[in-house]
């Protein structure tokens, strides 16, 4: 695919601003602060006490010094439930919080020559200044291209680097293709376990900075080997399933679908079904539609 890029309307920008910026957000979120600088963006989740997902977002800094500001990319319908849950953790900390949706808007860049075009690395996380906002190898799979947090006037100069506007169902099918889940299209508020959505290996937990809010439970998952289910990218043939589908495997309940585009899904399957259904020949379905489940090649955790 030719270097292109899209406009994200399902994901807007809001601000954390003040001295206690990085602390406050240290204490919450699943990856280190103390890593996110104006050169190197991160992936990080805000879950429950119980290590559940809530919320998922990329973090870049966008200057240094007073002016610094951690911007974060929720999910545009789902900011407000955010910015709600971190005012009450405020407290006496030196922070503002700030919806900046009229301001900055969301883009990603992806396809043969995206990080070149806007001279980024394939490294996750290296971000640059770009066009009045950041650009940033996406933190998760350099494979998605790069993010960009950009003024409505800045999304001119994507074209001006040589990419190609491209439809968000485009993107959509590329992250599908790579197995990378996308919030609440494919993880259930208060109900999905990180793991279980392979956010270890997506760069989104710092198993090393200390406590954050579901920390305890996250590493007692990992380091007792609770996970029994994962999402896996499938590939399917004839009308796509609709997300909530349930996957059956020789007639038996399996897991299910959750986001699909054309000809590509993710679904949360049992691993001990998997293993079955690749040692006995056995076809999972979604409905009628038969599903072929592929492990992602960039999921290191799952190898050996």
């Amino acid at each position: 695919m030719s270097a292109g890029y899209a406009v994200l309307d399902q994901r807007s920008v809001v601000a954390v601003s003040g001295e206690d910026r990085k602390a406050f957000l240290q204490g919450l979120v699943s990856n280190d602060m103390l890593r996110v600088t104006p050169d190197h963006a991160a992936y990080a989740l805000f879950l429950t006490p119980q290590g559940k997902f809530l919320h998922d977002f990329s973090i870049v800094e966008s200057d240094s010094g007073e002016d610094a500001v951690l911007l974060l990319d929720p999910e545009t319908d789902r900011r407000a439930d955010l910015l709600r849950r971190l005012k009450m953790y405020k407290l006496r900390s030196k922070i503002a919080l700030e919806d900046r949706a009229d301001r900055l808007c969301v883009a990603v860049a992806f396809g043969n020559g995206a990080l070149e075009a806007l001279g980024l690395p394939a490294e996750p996380g290296a971000a640059r200044p770009f066009a009045g906002g950041v650009a940033f190898t996406d933190p998760r799979l350099p494979a998605l291209g790069a993010r960009l947090f950009l003024p409505a006037d800045g999304v001119a100069a994507l074209e001006s680097a040589g990419l190609a506007r491209r439809d968000v169902a485009d993107y959509d099918r590329l992250r599908l293709s790579l197995g990378v889940p996308d919030g609440t299209l494919d993880l259930i508020p208060e109900k999905s376990i990180p793991l279980e959505s392979r956010m270890d290996a997506l760069n989104a937990i710092s198993w090393d900075k200390g406590c954050y809010m579901g920390q305890e439970l996250t590493a007692r998952t990992k380091y007792r080997a609770l996970i029994k289910k994962k999402l896996f990218p499938v590939t399917f043939e004839g009308a796509a399933p609709e997300a909530g589908t349930p996957v059956t495997l020789d007639g038996k309940d399996a897991g299910e679908v959750r986001s699909t585009r054309d000809g590509a899904a993710l679904a949360l399957l049992r691993l001990e079904d998997v293993q079955r259904a690749a040692e006995n020949g056995l076809t999972f379905h979604a409905g009628p539609v038969a599903l072929i489940p592929h492990e992602p090649d960039w999921d290191h955790t799952s190898k050996g």
